[in-house]
């Protein structure tokens, strides 16, 4: 091939492959172009995971936290719950070896029937003081209006016989709850319940003829018949317990309707004042053992329950105070004394200061010679004016 030909082959050479580098810079970039938007795809597909993944994992750790929260609040309740429970058993345990099982009081008809007939068999016999007290009252000597606490009717006390200054407040004529104040000056002063320590018995009240005598509670405890309940105040637990042998009792003083049993302690120990159907218009009178609760005399008084409001005994001797239903002067108007030293006729008529209404209790307190009484809610102290039987 001569060089002429050759040299018009060049252009025809160049352009085609000028043409062949351009179908092939387009298919690269075709393929640049694919291979991008797929990049793209993937990259927004990543992210995508990337953020849901993220969520996930926060919502997952939230939930763990949550969790946690939970288990630890869990186990503070479990150890709590456990330490409660140990307290209780320990607690449990102390009570089962310090205190003594409480008595059976379980009413028995036939050892209720034979207190019965022991009792009659020596009801109104001759009665023999224990001590030479040959007092009487002779006067109310002073009045001291404490302060106004609780219901209308209650009963508020110190212990009869020991040298306790304890106040017990018995709240209203029906309860299961004893408040306890120290001493007269936090009594005075607190004007609330939440001040006083309280004492939950384990059988309910009734009425306000219950009594403080030598660190023990006597109260009254209706159960079909009715029943003493001995209880120690230190150890919180009952001594004892026993019915009351009395057929059909009814409420002892005419004024006062909710006390059936009045217990009440003088010079010579205890008493028990009381009424029955068999004799309905005047009121009875026996001598309990504080020791046993059993008892030893009864008497069949002279004193009528009609207008009674209260009574307590002082040497032996009953005294029973009346009012009216319109509220007036309370007074001392019938008096019997056991060992019939003091005639009823003899004895001083006694009068209470005019006060709000009347008495819902009234209790001797044979060591300090006054009366803590409960007047229409106010608790009032009587301070007696004492004479011999045989002056009066």
């Amino acid at each position: 091939m001569g060089p002429w030909r050759c040299l018009l082959l060049l252009p025809l050479l160049a352009t085609s492959l000028r043409a062949q580098q351009q179908q092939f810079m387009e298919y690269v970039e075709r393929r640049l172009t694919l291979l991008e938007e797929r990049i793209s795809q993937w990259h927004d597909q990543s992210s995508r995971y990337s953020t849901e993944l993220r969520d996930f994992k926060n919502q997952v750790l939230g939930m763990l936290e949550t969790a946690e929260k939970e288990r630890e609040a869990m186990r503070s309740e479990a150890e709590s719950a456990a330490v409660r429970v140990d307290r209780l058993e320990r607690e449990v345990d102390y009570l089962e070896t310090q205190n003594p099982a409480p008595p059976c009081v379980e009413v028995d008809e036939t050892l209720m029937e034979k207190q019965v007939a022991t009792a009659k068999q020596r009801k109104n016999e001759k009665y023999t003081k224990l001590t030479d007290c040959s007092d009487t009252i002779a006067s109310v000597r002073a009045m001291k209006i404490l302060k106004r606490f609780g219901s209308t009717s209650g009963l508020w006390t110190k212990d009869a016989a020991g040298n306790s200054e304890k106040i017990y407040v018995f709240d209203g004529t029906a309860n299961d709850t004893v408040y306890v104040f120290p001493r007269m000056r936090e009594f005075t002063l607190f004007s609330a319940t939440r001040k006083a320590a309280r004492i939950k018995l384990p059988y309910p009240w009734v009425g306000t003829g219950h009594l403080v005598y030598n660190g023990h509670l006597y109260y009254i405890r209706q159960q079909g018949p009715f029943q003493v309940i001995k209880f120690n105040l230190a150890n919180k637990t009952v001594v004892d317990s026993s019915v009351f042998p009395a057929e059909e009792q009814i409420p002892v003083f005419g004024l006062s309707p909710f006390t059936y049993i009045e217990v009440a302690a003088d010079e010579e120990g205890l008493w028990a004042i009381y009424a029955t159907k068999e004799d309905e218009k005047n009121i009875c009178l026996a001598k309990l053992d504080p020791t046993s609760l059993d008892i030893e005399q009864m008497w069949d008084t002279p004193c009528p329950r009609e207008n009674a409001e209260g009574a307590f005994v002082v040497c032996g001797a009953l005294h029973v105070v009346y009012n009216t239903r319109l509220p007036s002067r309370s007074r001392v108007q019938c008096v019997f004394d056991v060992s019939g030293t003091l005639a009823p006729e003899d004895a001083s008529l006694v009068y209470f200061p005019k006060r709000y209404g009347s008495h819902s209790s009234m209790k001797y307190s044979p060591r300090e010679r006054q009366i803590y009484a409960w007047d229409d809610g106010y608790q009032i102290i009587y301070r007696m004016e004492m004479k011999k039987k045989l002056e009066v």
